[in-house]
Protein backbone atom coordinates (compact mmCIF):
# COMPACT_ATOMS: atom_id res chain seq x y z
CA UNK A 1 0.00 0.00 0.00
CA UNK A 2 0.81 3.42 -0.86
CA UNK A 3 0.71 7.23 -0.55
CA UNK A 4 -0.65 8.78 -3.72
CA UNK A 5 -1.66 11.89 -3.07
CA UNK A 6 -1.86 14.78 -0.05
CA UNK A 7 -4.50 17.49 -1.04
CA UNK A 8 -5.38 20.82 1.25
CA UNK A 9 -8.71 21.66 1.03
CA UNK A 10 -9.36 25.30 2.74
CA UNK A 11 -12.75 26.45 4.05
CA UNK A 12 -13.03 29.85 5.53
CA UNK A 13 -14.59 30.26 9.08
CA UNK A 14 -14.41 33.46 9.60
CA UNK A 15 -11.48 33.79 12.01
CA UNK A 16 -9.72 30.75 10.98
CA UNK A 17 -9.32 28.92 7.47
CA UNK A 18 -9.92 25.51 8.14
CA UNK A 19 -7.30 23.65 6.60
CA UNK A 20 -8.68 20.21 5.80
CA UNK A 21 -5.86 17.48 5.08
CA UNK A 22 -6.79 14.88 2.91
CA UNK A 23 -4.46 11.60 2.16
CA UNK A 24 -4.93 9.39 -0.50
CA UNK A 25 -3.70 5.73 -0.92
CA UNK A 26 -3.34 3.15 -3.73
CA UNK A 27 -6.36 0.81 -2.51
CA UNK A 28 -9.61 2.25 -3.76
CA UNK A 29 -11.67 4.41 -1.99
CA UNK A 30 -9.19 4.21 0.96
CA UNK A 31 -8.44 7.94 2.89
CA UNK A 32 -8.04 9.85 5.62
CA UNK A 33 -9.04 13.22 7.01
CA UNK A 34 -6.67 15.57 9.09
CA UNK A 35 -6.51 19.20 10.44
CA UNK A 36 -4.12 21.87 10.17
CA UNK A 37 -5.45 24.97 10.91
CA UNK A 38 -3.29 27.93 12.06
CA UNK A 39 -5.41 31.32 12.10
CA UNK A 40 -3.26 33.78 10.10
CA UNK A 41 -0.89 31.45 8.69
CA UNK A 42 -3.20 29.72 6.09
CA UNK A 43 -0.88 30.02 3.30
CA UNK A 44 2.15 28.90 5.11
CA UNK A 45 0.90 25.79 6.35
CA UNK A 46 -0.14 24.72 3.19
CA UNK A 47 3.19 25.70 1.72
CA UNK A 48 5.11 23.21 4.26
CA UNK A 49 2.10 20.57 3.45
CA UNK A 50 3.41 20.92 0.10
CA UNK A 51 7.36 20.56 0.97
CA UNK A 52 6.59 17.19 3.56
CA UNK A 53 4.64 15.79 0.92
CA UNK A 54 7.71 14.99 -1.15
CA UNK A 55 8.80 12.94 1.43
CA UNK A 56 5.90 10.39 2.28
CA UNK A 57 4.27 9.69 -1.49
CA UNK A 58 4.93 6.45 -2.39
CA UNK A 59 5.41 5.70 1.14
CA UNK A 60 3.40 3.25 3.07
CA UNK A 61 0.82 4.68 4.95
CA UNK A 62 0.35 2.00 8.00
CA UNK A 63 4.03 3.10 9.06
CA UNK A 64 2.87 6.08 11.18
CA UNK A 65 5.64 6.58 13.28
CA UNK A 66 8.51 5.83 10.74
CA UNK A 67 6.81 8.68 8.61
CA UNK A 68 6.37 10.83 11.53
CA UNK A 69 10.24 11.01 11.93
CA UNK A 70 10.71 11.54 8.90
CA UNK A 71 8.66 14.56 9.08
CA UNK A 72 10.16 16.16 11.76
CA UNK A 73 13.60 14.76 11.07
CA UNK A 74 14.49 15.36 7.58
CA UNK A 75 14.79 17.86 5.09
CA UNK A 76 17.29 19.40 8.18
CA UNK A 77 14.82 21.44 9.83
CA UNK A 78 13.27 19.77 13.16
CA UNK A 79 9.94 20.13 12.99
CA UNK A 80 9.77 21.72 15.96
CA UNK A 81 8.24 25.25 14.92
CA UNK A 82 4.27 25.92 14.63
CA UNK A 83 4.35 26.18 11.00
CA UNK A 84 6.56 22.89 10.52
CA UNK A 85 4.82 21.39 13.85
CA UNK A 86 0.88 22.47 12.42
CA UNK A 87 1.62 20.88 8.71
CA UNK A 88 2.99 17.29 10.24
CA UNK A 89 -0.08 17.13 13.00
CA UNK A 90 -2.40 17.74 9.86
CA UNK A 91 -0.68 14.41 8.07
CA UNK A 92 -0.10 12.49 10.75
CA UNK A 93 -4.07 12.81 12.24
CA UNK A 94 -5.23 11.36 8.27
CA UNK A 95 -2.51 8.87 8.63
CA UNK A 96 -4.34 7.65 11.79
CA UNK A 97 -7.61 7.37 10.11
CA UNK A 98 -6.41 5.72 7.83
CA UNK A 99 -4.84 3.11 10.39
CA UNK A 100 -8.68 2.93 12.08
CA UNK A 101 -10.42 2.50 8.88
CA UNK A 102 -7.95 -0.22 7.66
CA UNK A 103 -8.98 -2.48 10.69
CA UNK A 104 -12.15 -0.96 10.88
CA UNK A 105 -12.43 0.33 14.32
CA UNK A 106 -12.17 4.03 15.96
CA UNK A 107 -9.13 5.13 16.73
CA UNK A 108 -9.09 4.71 20.30
CA UNK A 109 -9.23 0.74 20.45
CA UNK A 110 -5.87 1.12 17.90
CA UNK A 111 -4.27 2.63 21.75
CA UNK A 112 -5.44 0.33 24.16
CA UNK A 113 -9.17 1.05 23.98
CA UNK A 114 -11.97 3.32 26.09
CA UNK A 115 -10.51 4.31 29.48
CA UNK A 116 -13.70 5.98 29.83
CA UNK A 117 -17.47 6.35 28.85
CA UNK A 118 -17.78 9.75 28.04
CA UNK A 119 -15.85 13.08 27.86
CA UNK A 120 -17.23 15.91 29.17
CA UNK A 121 -16.80 19.14 26.71
CA UNK A 122 -16.62 22.50 27.61
CA UNK A 123 -17.53 25.75 25.81
CA UNK A 124 -16.55 29.41 24.96
CA UNK A 125 -18.40 32.20 26.37
CA UNK A 126 -20.79 32.88 23.38
CA UNK A 127 -20.45 29.18 21.76
CA UNK A 128 -17.07 30.30 20.00
CA UNK A 129 -18.97 33.36 17.99
CA UNK A 130 -15.64 35.74 18.24
CA UNK A 131 -17.53 39.07 19.05
CA UNK A 132 -18.78 37.23 22.38
CA UNK A 133 -15.12 36.03 23.23
CA UNK A 134 -12.91 38.21 22.18
CA UNK A 135 -14.89 41.56 22.14
CA UNK A 136 -17.04 41.42 25.29
CA UNK A 137 -15.29 44.85 26.98
CA UNK A 138 -14.07 43.70 30.08
CA UNK A 139 -16.15 46.31 32.18
CA UNK A 140 -19.10 45.09 31.02
CA UNK A 141 -19.37 42.54 33.83
CA UNK A 142 -23.29 41.93 33.34
CA UNK A 143 -22.75 40.76 29.59
CA UNK A 144 -20.16 38.47 30.95
CA UNK A 145 -22.94 37.00 33.36
CA UNK A 146 -25.76 36.78 30.81
CA UNK A 147 -23.58 34.73 28.12
CA UNK A 148 -22.33 32.86 31.29
CA UNK A 149 -26.24 31.67 32.20
CA UNK A 150 -26.87 31.30 28.24
CA UNK A 151 -24.10 28.86 27.97
CA UNK A 152 -25.68 26.71 31.38
CA UNK A 153 -28.74 27.00 29.41
CA UNK A 154 -27.43 25.60 26.62
CA UNK A 155 -26.20 22.40 28.48
CA UNK A 156 -22.88 22.88 29.43
CA UNK A 157 -21.48 22.45 32.84
CA UNK A 158 -18.27 24.47 32.29
CA UNK A 159 -17.05 27.26 29.96
CA UNK A 160 -14.19 29.53 29.20
CA UNK A 161 -14.12 32.89 29.25
CA UNK A 162 -11.51 35.97 28.39
CA UNK A 163 -12.25 38.07 31.47
CA UNK A 164 -8.97 39.51 31.88
CA UNK A 165 -8.37 42.65 29.94
CA UNK A 166 -4.93 43.76 27.75
CA UNK A 167 -2.91 44.78 30.12
CA UNK A 168 0.61 47.17 30.18
CA UNK A 169 3.49 45.20 31.94
CA UNK A 170 2.62 47.23 35.38
CA UNK A 171 -0.93 48.99 36.20
CA UNK A 172 -3.01 49.98 38.77
CA UNK A 173 -6.05 48.34 40.14
CA UNK A 174 -8.42 49.00 37.43
CA UNK A 175 -8.09 46.08 35.07
CA UNK A 176 -7.99 43.80 38.14
CA UNK A 177 -11.24 45.42 39.09
CA UNK A 178 -12.56 45.08 35.67
CA UNK A 179 -11.36 41.10 35.82
CA UNK A 180 -13.37 40.60 39.62
CA UNK A 181 -16.20 42.15 38.08
CA UNK A 182 -16.69 39.84 35.30
CA UNK A 183 -15.81 36.79 37.53
CA UNK A 184 -18.17 37.41 39.90
CA UNK A 185 -20.92 37.94 37.51
CA UNK A 186 -20.10 34.91 36.11
CA UNK A 187 -20.03 33.28 39.58
CA UNK A 188 -23.16 34.68 40.56
CA UNK A 189 -25.30 33.89 37.23
CA UNK A 190 -24.36 30.07 37.41
CA UNK A 191 -23.61 29.56 40.86
CA UNK A 192 -21.22 27.06 42.67
CA UNK A 193 -21.62 24.18 40.91
CA UNK A 194 -20.57 25.30 37.19
CA UNK A 195 -17.02 25.24 36.21
CA UNK A 196 -15.75 28.34 35.03
CA UNK A 197 -12.70 29.19 33.18
CA UNK A 198 -10.36 32.65 33.00
CA UNK A 199 -8.26 32.89 29.62
CA UNK A 200 -5.60 35.12 30.10
CA UNK A 201 -4.28 34.84 26.68
CA UNK A 202 -0.65 35.69 28.21
CA UNK A 203 -1.81 39.03 27.81
CA UNK A 204 -0.44 40.04 31.55
CA UNK A 205 3.19 40.35 32.35
CA UNK A 206 4.44 38.09 35.10
CA UNK A 207 3.95 40.35 37.80
CA UNK A 208 0.32 41.31 36.86
CA UNK A 209 -0.17 37.58 35.65
CA UNK A 210 0.66 37.26 39.63
CA UNK A 211 -1.99 40.23 40.58
CA UNK A 212 -5.07 38.66 38.28
CA UNK A 213 -4.36 35.15 39.41
CA UNK A 214 -4.39 36.45 43.58
CA UNK A 215 -7.55 38.61 42.55
CA UNK A 216 -9.27 35.80 41.31
CA UNK A 217 -8.41 32.97 43.54
CA UNK A 218 -11.19 33.56 45.70
CA UNK A 219 -13.90 32.46 42.64
CA UNK A 220 -12.92 28.81 42.33
CA UNK A 221 -11.74 28.41 38.87
CA UNK A 222 -11.84 24.79 37.21
CA UNK A 223 -8.07 26.44 35.48
CA UNK A 224 -6.60 29.96 35.13
CA UNK A 225 -5.07 29.81 31.76
CA UNK A 226 -1.75 31.62 30.27
CA UNK A 227 -1.54 34.26 33.19
CA UNK A 228 1.75 35.02 31.43
CA UNK A 229 3.90 34.22 28.14
CA UNK A 230 4.58 30.70 27.87
CA UNK A 231 8.16 31.30 27.56
CA UNK A 232 8.42 32.36 31.22
CA UNK A 233 8.22 29.04 32.76
CA UNK A 234 9.55 29.80 35.49
CA UNK A 235 7.39 32.61 36.32
CA UNK A 236 4.28 30.65 35.81
CA UNK A 237 5.56 27.81 37.97
CA UNK A 238 5.80 30.95 40.64
CA UNK A 239 2.48 31.77 39.83
CA UNK A 240 1.09 28.50 40.64
CA UNK A 241 2.67 28.08 43.62
CA UNK A 242 1.37 31.47 44.68
CA UNK A 243 -2.82 30.57 44.29
CA UNK A 244 -5.09 27.31 45.36
CA UNK A 245 -6.35 28.02 41.34
CA UNK A 246 -4.72 25.28 38.67
CA UNK A 247 -2.82 26.92 36.07
CA UNK A 248 -3.14 25.87 32.44
CA UNK A 249 -0.41 26.57 29.55
CA UNK A 250 0.64 24.45 26.53
CA UNK A 251 -1.34 25.66 23.57
CA UNK A 252 1.45 27.31 21.82
CA UNK A 253 4.37 25.15 22.71
CA UNK A 254 5.34 22.40 20.19
CA UNK A 255 8.30 20.25 20.49
CA UNK A 256 8.26 17.37 23.02
CA UNK A 257 11.20 19.06 25.42
CA UNK A 258 8.64 22.32 25.60
CA UNK A 259 5.91 20.05 27.31
CA UNK A 260 8.88 18.16 29.42
CA UNK A 261 10.23 21.76 30.68
CA UNK A 262 6.18 22.94 31.42
CA UNK A 263 6.39 19.88 33.74
CA UNK A 264 9.51 19.96 35.35
CA UNK A 265 9.28 23.29 36.26
CA UNK A 266 5.87 22.50 38.00
CA UNK A 267 4.81 25.19 35.77
CA UNK A 268 0.73 23.64 35.68
CA UNK A 269 -1.71 21.92 36.81
CA UNK A 270 -3.27 21.35 33.56
CA UNK A 271 -1.33 21.03 30.36
CA UNK A 272 -3.14 22.31 27.01
CA UNK A 273 -1.18 20.67 24.06
CA UNK A 274 -3.02 21.50 20.42
CA UNK A 275 -3.25 18.27 18.75
CA UNK A 276 -3.27 20.26 15.62
CA UNK A 277 0.26 22.08 16.60
CA UNK A 278 2.43 19.56 18.50
CA UNK A 279 2.58 16.95 16.35
CA UNK A 280 -0.42 15.33 15.58
CA UNK A 281 -2.02 12.23 18.18
CA UNK A 282 1.36 10.54 17.49
CA UNK A 283 2.87 12.99 19.28
CA UNK A 284 0.55 14.18 21.95
CA UNK A 285 0.21 10.37 23.28
CA UNK A 286 3.99 11.26 24.06
CA UNK A 287 2.89 14.22 25.59
CA UNK A 288 0.03 12.34 27.34
CA UNK A 289 2.96 9.73 28.80
CA UNK A 290 4.61 13.11 30.27
CA UNK A 291 1.52 14.27 31.69
CA UNK A 292 1.49 10.42 33.40
CA UNK A 293 4.87 10.78 34.67
CA UNK A 294 4.37 14.35 36.80
CA UNK A 295 0.31 13.70 37.45
CA UNK A 296 -0.91 16.80 35.89
CA UNK A 297 -4.08 17.07 34.27
CA UNK A 298 -4.29 17.30 30.00
CA UNK A 299 -7.12 19.46 28.50
CA UNK A 300 -6.16 20.10 24.84
CA UNK A 301 -6.30 22.95 22.92
CA UNK A 302 -9.15 22.89 20.31
CA UNK A 303 -11.09 25.83 19.19
CA UNK A 304 -10.44 24.88 15.38
CA UNK A 305 -12.69 22.83 13.43
CA UNK A 306 -14.55 19.87 12.96
CA UNK A 307 -11.43 17.41 12.10
CA UNK A 308 -9.29 18.61 15.20
CA UNK A 309 -12.40 17.98 17.58
CA UNK A 310 -12.81 14.63 16.35
CA UNK A 311 -8.90 13.95 16.88
CA UNK A 312 -9.30 14.95 20.26
CA UNK A 313 -12.18 13.41 21.63
CA UNK A 314 -10.48 9.95 19.60
CA UNK A 315 -7.01 11.06 21.94
CA UNK A 316 -9.48 11.41 25.22
CA UNK A 317 -11.36 8.32 25.11
CA UNK A 318 -7.72 6.33 25.29
CA UNK A 319 -6.10 8.85 27.88
CA UNK A 320 -6.47 8.45 31.41
CA UNK A 321 -4.63 11.82 32.59
CA UNK A 322 -7.46 13.81 30.18
CA UNK A 323 -10.36 15.46 32.16
CA UNK A 324 -11.87 17.73 29.43
CA UNK A 325 -12.14 18.80 25.59
CA UNK A 326 -12.25 22.45 24.57
CA UNK A 327 -15.40 22.56 22.15
CA UNK A 328 -16.76 25.53 19.65
CA UNK A 329 -19.99 24.87 17.83
CA UNK A 330 -21.45 28.68 17.39
CA UNK A 331 -18.53 30.10 15.53
CA UNK A 332 -19.99 29.61 11.98
CA UNK A 333 -23.78 28.77 11.15
CA UNK A 334 -23.04 26.25 8.62
CA UNK A 335 -20.23 24.34 11.09
CA UNK A 336 -22.51 20.87 10.92
CA UNK A 337 -23.23 21.40 7.39
CA UNK A 338 -19.33 20.52 6.84
CA UNK A 339 -18.95 17.49 8.42
CA UNK A 340 -20.43 14.01 9.17
CA UNK A 341 -19.40 12.35 12.77
CA UNK A 342 -19.48 8.90 14.54
CA UNK A 343 -19.97 10.48 17.93
CA UNK A 344 -22.84 11.74 19.93
CA UNK A 345 -23.65 14.66 22.15
CA UNK A 346 -25.74 14.89 24.93
CA UNK A 347 -27.30 18.33 25.42
CA UNK A 348 -27.48 17.89 28.86
CA UNK A 349 -24.19 18.06 30.45
CA UNK A 350 -22.54 18.55 26.55
CA UNK A 351 -20.65 14.93 26.92
CA UNK A 352 -20.06 12.91 24.31
CA UNK A 353 -20.05 9.29 23.42
CA UNK A 354 -17.53 6.87 22.20
CA UNK A 355 -16.96 7.21 18.16
CA UNK A 356 -18.76 4.40 16.54
CA UNK A 357 -16.90 4.82 13.31
CA UNK A 358 -13.45 3.41 12.12
CA UNK A 359 -10.70 5.92 12.54
CA UNK A 360 -11.40 9.44 13.17
CA UNK A 361 -15.48 8.85 12.81
CA UNK A 362 -15.64 11.93 9.99
CA UNK A 363 -15.95 12.46 6.99
CA UNK A 364 -15.65 15.86 5.07
CA UNK A 365 -18.23 17.10 2.56
CA UNK A 366 -15.94 18.31 0.39
CA UNK A 367 -18.81 20.08 -1.85
CA UNK A 368 -19.64 22.07 1.48
CA UNK A 369 -16.30 22.89 1.67
CA UNK A 370 -16.27 24.95 -1.75
CA UNK A 371 -19.11 27.19 -0.80
CA UNK A 372 -16.23 28.59 1.58
CA UNK A 373 -13.01 29.30 -0.12
CA UNK A 374 -10.10 30.86 1.25
CA UNK A 375 -10.50 34.70 2.35
CA UNK A 376 -7.98 36.48 4.64
CA UNK A 377 -9.04 36.07 8.00
CA UNK A 378 -10.85 38.33 10.25
CA UNK A 379 -7.49 40.54 12.10
CA UNK A 380 -7.26 40.47 15.47
CA UNK A 381 -4.83 43.67 17.09
CA UNK A 382 -4.49 44.68 20.62
CA UNK A 383 -2.75 47.77 21.11
CA UNK A 384 -2.55 49.70 24.62
CA UNK A 385 -4.08 53.45 25.38
CA UNK A 386 -0.38 54.79 24.19
CA UNK A 387 -0.24 52.83 21.07
CA UNK A 388 1.93 50.55 22.15
CA UNK A 389 1.99 46.77 20.69
CA UNK A 390 0.15 44.32 23.10
CA UNK A 391 -1.14 40.78 23.27
CA UNK A 392 -3.89 39.96 21.56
Amino acid sequence: MKITKIETHICHARMRNWIFVKVLTDQPGLHGWGEATLEWHTRSVVGAIEDLSSLLIGEDPRRIEHLWQMMYRQHFWHGNGIVRGTAIAGIDLALWDIAGKLRGVPCHELWGGRVRDYVRTYCHLGGGKMEDFYDTAPDDAKRFGDLAAQMVADGFTAFKSMAVPETMPIEGLRPLHYAEACVKAMRDAVGPNIDIMVDCHARPSPRMGMRFAQALDQYGLYFFEEPCWPEQLDDMAEIQRAVATPIATGERLVSLENFRDALTKKSCSVLQPDITHCGGLTQARRIAALCDAHHVALAPHNPQGPVSTAAALEFGFATPSYIICESVHLDVPWRQDVVSEGFTIEKKGRIVRPNTRPGLGIEINEAEVKRHPFQQELLQRSFYADGAVGDW
